[in-house]
């Protein structure tokens, strides 16, 4: 199913989502906001631990909710962060989580303070995904 929601409103959702962050240590604040196949929007932020190992994502906090909800198909994921100067991508670990459930052509829009948003797409950010095979049984 289509959705009305573009990268614009992705991205004010994922802007609003981060002024729920738990940020004490980094005070960094990210929010994401995550489209569904069939529309719903789903939204994370970033939630950190004094372990900072234990520390989630709003990339991760997002998928995990989605899938949570028994979501499994995603079509785009805007990330927001309002106090860096500039766009910041999903870090190595989200990229991770991001292509073990969506498709790699799927888009990623992420914006700093200016709210300038900056595109790519699930492959672009993790190249030569080859654990997809893992999924698969294949080796």
């Amino acid at each position: 199913m289509r959705s009305a929601v573009d990268s614009k409103e992705l991205l004010t959702l994922a802007r609003g989502a981060a002024k729920h962050s738990y940020s004490p240590y980094s005070k960094f604040p990210v929010g994401a906001a995550l489209l569904c196949d069939d529309g719903t929007v789903v939204t994370g932020t970033n939630i950190e631990n004094r372990s900072f190992g234990l520390t989630n994502c709003a990339e991760r906090s997002a998928i995990f909710t989605a899938l949570s909800m028994g979501k499994r198909s995603f079509t785009a994921i805007a990330v927001s962060c309002p106090e860096a100067e500039a766009a910041v991508s999903p870090c190595g670990g989200c990229r991770q989580v991001l292509s073990e459930f969506c498709p790699p052509a799927m888009p990623v829009y992420f914006a700093g303070r200016d709210g300038v948003p900056r595109a790519t797409t699930i492959g672009e950010l993790i190249p030569m995904d080859s654990l997809h095979s893992l999924k698969n049984g294949v080796s």
